[in-house]
């Protein structure tokens, strides 16, 4: 059995210098970007998270412009929910830690997907829009935490065989080390493309574009 040491040296993570995603085919995915993870007060907060709020509203604003499907996912517990024996009481539902993030609040034609589990998909109408309603296939993936709700929601979004990109500086782990675990998973073993920032991710409208 390997054990590790103290320090483990992380595998080379291939990251992507362009991304160009047809428009009509792809979709944004926000991953709990909530007050309870992002705001100052909040039950459980990503010490990185709130830095990654300026990209991301700058990749919303393009994906929007580009006619890109957005869909957030938003953690929401009930009181006794067994998830606060793991992590201490966040996000029940209609308080202000459970609300979106101001800066990145959903618009009407937007999905909001309420989860009780780390995996955007799981019980959940996430997967019946993307493929029934939206028909998309190329999903770009962002929020926090990293290694627990994104890449969980990236893994199920992969088997199901979704093209999926992750932008590194709109996702926000605990750690540097589940920073990196993220991205060379998703890089690895789930069809996915990982760049160092969203501006590598363009999204184009081609009439010729599937």
């Amino acid at each position: 059995m390997q054990i590790p040491g103290e320090t483990v040296e992380v595998p080379e993570i291939p990251w992507q210098l362009n991304v160009e995603l047809p428009a009509q085919s792809s979709a944004l995915i926000v991953v709990d970007m909530q007050n309870d993870f992002v705001k100052e007060g909040g039950a459980l907060v990503v010490p990185d998270a709130a830095a990654t709020l300026d990209s991301l509203q700058t990749l919303l604003a393009r994906a929007r412009r580009a006619g890109v499907r957005i869909a957030y996912t938003q953690d929401s517990h009930f009181s006794g929910d067994p998830e606060w024996e793991i992590w201490p009481r966040h996000c029940e539902t209609n308080s202000w830690g459970w609300q979106i993030v101001e800066e990145l609040a959903p618009q009407p034609e937007d999905l909001v997907c309420q989860k009780s589990r780390y995996d955007g998909f799981y019980g959940t109408w996430l997967e019946h829009f993307l493929t029934n309603v939206w028909k998309v296939r190329n999903l770009v993936i962002v929020g926090t935490v990293s290694s627990i709700c994104v890449l969980h929601t990236a893994a199920s979004a992969g088997l199901r065989w979704f093209s999926v990109v992750v932008p590194a500086d709109c996702i926000s782990a605990l750690t540097e080390f589940d920073q990196a675990l993220t991205l060379r998973q998703v890089s690895w073993l789930y069809t996915g493309s990982v760049t160092k920032t969203a501006e590598a991710i363009s999204f184009s409208n081609s009439a010729n574009d599937q």
